[in-house]
């Protein structure tokens, strides 16, 4: 006999009630309610550092808006991430509402916590591809490094990679994007 876990909707997730003392925040990722830490200073400051060059960048270009965490992304009544980052392009501005984003963005950007390694570059990049994110950042703030992934028939494929001492990132959706990763990893 196999047991099956009830998966939690959103809506069900929307009604429960956390303790106004309680320090952490959630997020439900295909089913599961996850309890997430704050996210350290060093995770704060690169998330910010990429945050202001993407959003000048976005800005002067009018591509469209960049939201960064915590904000919810409805990919379908049991997944609803909170990426560290998330980038909406000008067509799709009508699915930003008040209550979060409520379509699949172009962009997800996730910052590695010590605590996230497995989340992020298994399970939540698994789901960024099956529901069509075109481009997943993935940020490793312990060894400085970002990758970029593009999904090409259906599958993620690494477009690039850098550090902070070698490499160039190349970005499908922002192809004349230059970002200096010392100011990011800083």
């Amino acid at each position: 006999m196999v047991l099956e876990l009830k998966r939690t909707t959103y809506e069900e997730f929307r009604q429960m009630e956390f303790d106004g003392n309680d320090n952490f925040y959630y997020e439900l990722i295909n089913g599961e309610i996850v309890k997430k830490s704050a996210p350290s200073p060093q995770h704060q400051r690169l998330s910010k550092n990429l945050f202001r060059q993407l959003d000048k960048y976005i800005i002067e270009t009018k591509k469209g808006e960049i939201f960064y965490a915590p904000i919810d992304v409805f990919l379908d009544q049991y997944c609803v991430p909170q990426p560290d980052l998330v980038f909406v392009s000008t067509p799709n501005a009508h699915h930003i509402t008040k209550h979060g984003i409520e379509c699949v963005p172009d962009l997800v950007v996730e910052v590695i916590s010590p605590s996230s390694v497995i989340r992020d570059r298994i399970e939540k990049k698994n789901i960024y591809e099956n529901f069509g994110v075109k481009e997943f950042w993935l940020i490793d703030p312990q060894n400085e490094e970002v990758e970029i992934y593009f999904l090409e028939n259906k599958r993620y494929e690494l477009l690039s990679a850098a550090s902070r001492i070698e490499g160039e990132l190349k970005s499908n959706i922002f192809a004349d994007l230059k970002i200096d990763l010392k100011e990011i990893f800083e």
